[in-house]
């Protein structure tokens, strides 16, 4: 092994600090960081490092000496196996402590800007059963636990119908119980896993690409609508329709019921047909009387309860009068444009992907709502000096941007415009940070609020409020 990565052991090292996407801090004796993934602020642990770089080490815990008063009991057996909670040990008010910091510490150390005095973060009222959307996959060679590989017991059925193991893609555990999605989730999922083991049906090995089934989607709303969406690797007319039948049956609360046969090499469904089998093509979800239509392959902020709450926060940013123009960018759906548009005068919203313009057009309509316009396309190309002369110059531009943040094309072309206010909702602070640094000359952030919409992992979302200085 290389120097660089040989392995080191540290004793008796007190974790103190929590850092991005959910790895904990600790200090090694000879000052360096140590980035662990499976540890408490507070415990007191003896770690096994596997990389070393120039100024951090990444390792793990072995042995923990103290355990931290921040911790709790995780409410999944499945925890520390899947990587869908990697917080289910820490108590949900630290949880929130450390979101909260590591948004401001973003905006500070890699924004560089002056902050407002902070909201406390939104924590969701909701900590377990709060998401809409869970996706599932089948594997006829289950991961094994450590324990089951030193076992000498027979391993009985090795079929999965659960998550992937974290950087494994070809890897699934096999899901009993998952706390994110309320019921009939769990029993859904268990129930086809049953009745394919007990009719045959083979599940997919991603290696040989062998099998029949692939994904179970289940989407919910609050409106009380079910869909299931079950993904076929080839086309199997007789077992396939003796599943979805016998979902059908056992589950009357579904209302929509599609399948894809999708033979390519990955299970991605956007380039795939859905058919509907039985009930709706659609569910509906529902927020201060406005409807919004989901498709199989519709976007739809994934904690339904905390969207409102974030979108709330987002209109009062926005202080709208009833007099503005108000440009929603990377608009998705369209669900904050039409949720601000009662207070504006005109809503423009923008997005690059066809399908979600479609969609956002579709619930306008549906909700009777007539000063909204959609348009499709790259930000970047789309966004500019042509499309403001013929749409107007925004007073307000909301924006909602991927992961990765704003081009730097999109945030030159705002600073160009010069509307009076930008609200800027972000699922990721560090890319919103480097975005406001260079807003910063012109804007000053007055409002500042941080959203948890998914307890029990890193994940947080924030918004800002840009005023003209």
């Amino acid at each position: 092994m290389s120097r660089r990565n040989k392995k080191q052991v540290f004793t008796n090292v007190e974790v103190i600090d929590a850092a991005a996407k959910g790895k904990t801090v600790a200090k090694a004796p000879d000052g360096k960081v140590i980035f662990l993934p499976n540890a408490v602020p507070g415990d007191v642990v003896d770690v096994q490092t596997f990389k070393k770089r120039k100024a951090y080490y990444e390792g793990k815990a072995t042995v923990f000496h103290k355990l931290s008063d921040k911790r709790t009991v995780p409410a999944c057996e499945h925890f520390g196996t899947c990587g869908g909670c990697k917080w289910q040990d820490m108590a949900y008010e630290h949880q929130l402590f450390y979101k909260q910091k590591e948004v401001l510490n973003n905006l500070t150390r890699i924004g560089h800007i002056e902050l407002p005095e902070v909201t406390p973060i939104l924590g969701s009222a909701e900590q377990y059963f709060y998401r809409n959307k869970m996706e599932f996959s089948f594997s006829d060679s289950r991961w094994l636990t450590i324990e089951e590989v030193q076992s000498d017991k027979d391993l009985g059925d090795r079929n999965a119908l659960g998550f992937h193991i974290p950087g494994m893609w070809d890897k699934i555990l096999d899901i009993k119980k998952c706390h994110l999605q309320a019921d009939p989730s769990n029993a859904i999922r268990n129930a086809v896993k049953k009745f394919a083991l007990d009719n045959d049906m083979e599940f997919f090995n991603t290696r040989n690409q062998t099998g029949l089934l692939r994904t179970l989607m289940i989407r919910t709303s609050s409106t009380g609508d079910i869909m299931v969406v079950v993904q076929f690797f080839k086309d199997d007319k007789e077992k396939r329709e003796l599943l979805l039948n016998f979902l059908s049956e056992e589950f009357h609360q579904i209302s929509s019921l599609q399948y894809i046969i999708n033979e390519k090499a990955n299970d991605t469904i956007y380039d795939q047909e859905v058919i509907c089998y039985k009930g709706e093509d659609h569910i509906f979800e529902e927020m201060e009387g406005l409807k919004f239509k989901i498709n199989a392959k519709s976007f739809y902020q994934t904690n339904s309860a905390q969207a409102y709450e974030l979108y709330k926060i987002t209109r009062d940013f926005a202080g709208l009068t009833g007099n503005e123009l108000v440009y929603d960018l990377y608009t998705g759906t369209g669900t904050i444009a039409q949720f601000v548009a009662k207070k504006a005068k005109k809503v423009v919203g923008v997005e690059a992907v066809p399908d979600a313009i479609l969609a956002a057009k579709e619930n306008a309509e549906l909700n009777k709502i007539d000063n909204v316009s959609f348009f499709v396309g790259d930000m970047k190309n789309v966004f500019n000096e042509s499309f403001i002369a013929t749409h107007g110059k925004p007073d307000v531009i909301i924006t909602d941007p991927p992961r990765d943040g704003m081009h730097k094309d999109v945030v030159n072309q705002i600073i160009n415009i010069a509307p009076d206010k930008i609200v800027y909702v972000s699922c990721n602070s560090a890319t919103q940070a480097r975005d406001l640094e260079i807003l910063d000359e012109m804007y000053k952030v007055t409002k500042l609020q941080p959203v948890d919409m998914f307890p029990q992992t890193f994940h947080v979302e924030n918004v800002v409020l840009l005023e003209k200085r």
